[in-house]
């Protein structure tokens, strides 16, 4: 018997971060950034991007934002598979509508 092994595949996911001009607003979200990151998952994107940006070393020099913090909105654009919004809250991501996003 032969085992075949199989190498999953990590996708490209297009991400958009969304957020307000000042911490704990509820409206005026705004595109602060946007970037391509490989994942196996939603939430394997969404942990690699909140890592990215929580790090003041791994942080893009072009990155106009401030850290990544509760409330924040990050958009997975999949083409013609979806457009997937998810908010930063006390636990943890959770996939929010776009009404949300102001």
């Amino acid at each position: 018997m032969s085992k075949v092994l199989t190498k999953i595949r990590k996708k490209e996911y297009d991400v958009t971060i969304f957020q307000t001009p000042k911490y704990r607003q509820r409206k005026g979200y705004t595109q602060v950034y946007r970037y391509n990151v490989h994942g196996d998952s939603h939430y394997d994107c969404l942990e690699k991007t909140f890592k990215k940006f929580n790090v003041p070393d791994r942080i893009p020099t072009d990155y106009l934002g401030r850290f990544i913090a509760t409330g924040d909105i990050i958009f997975i654009d999949e083409g013609l598979k979806g457009q997937y919004y998810y908010q930063l809250q006390t636990g943890g991501w959770k996939e929010v509508n776009r009404i949300n996003v102001r």
